[in-house]
């Protein structure tokens, strides 16, 4: 269990929660451009990311299989307003911080308080959509690499109607195509334990968030 100064108060977080909110003719035209799918492509098992590991090693619970839905979770409107309301207010909620300048070291996953980085704004999301109600299958913590090929957490949820993510950088929940990362890996909707590679071309995670040097060997 954290310490009281590293656990958000439930009280505090339910009052953010509360308050926050043709064509022209056949010679003009031009073949279109391939539509991404709606749904991430998964290639096979890869490494967890190291700071995964080590929160989960202190909060079991949270890292907990539970009941197994193999089915996409229906996008409702309610749904897709909860989604929108939770990115909004936490991202309001939690200022963003390395972990070096909170923990003074170079990556520690936790659920926080006041401050924290890519991963903690995800698990904390994934924590409170849990609570109302949203099955662990659907809510996946993912890596990539961001538009400065930076390594970058982010939580994706997977519902019938495609891919979506909530992310720290910005408030709108936004299709898993629509941003400009390289998808790197996520966990598993059978086994949130389990990690899977969403990169053909390479399926380690970004070094500093996996704990693994560029040898494959980790640090």
């Amino acid at each position: 269990m954290l310490p009281a100064s590293k656990v958000l108060s439930s009280a505090a977080l339910g009052v953010l929660l509360a308050t926050a909110g043709s064509g022209d003719g056949y010679a003009h035209r031009q073949t279109p451009e391939p539509r991404p799918s709606a749904f991430m492509r998964v290639y096979g098992p890869t490494l967890p990311p190291f700071g995964f590991v080590s929160f989960c090693d202190r909060h079991p619970n949270e890292c907990h299989q539970g009941a197994f839905e193999e089915t996409r979770i229906e996008l409702t409107d309610e749904r897709r307003e909860q989604l929108d309301h939770v990115n909004r207010a936490i991202n309001r909620l939690i200022e963003p911080a390395t972990d070096q300048e909170i923990f003074g070291i170079a990556e520690y996953w936790t659920l926080p308080m006041t401050r924290g980085d890519c991963e903690d704004y995800a698990l904390l999301k994934r924590q409170v959509l849990m609570q109302r109600g949203w099955p662990a299958s659907a809510l996946l913590i993912t890596v990539v690499r961001d538009e400065k090929n930076d390594g970058h957490a982010i939580l994706t949820a997977r519902t019938s109607k495609g891919d979506f993510i909530l992310d720290n950088k910005f408030d709108d929940v936004r299709p898993w195509h629509a941003v400009s990362y390289t998808f790197i890996m996520r966990q598993s909707y059978i086994n949130p334990k389990v990690w899977v590679s969403l990169d053909s071309r390479d399926s380690r995670t970004p070094d500093h968030l996996a704990g693994v040097r560029k040898d494959g060997t980790r640090r």
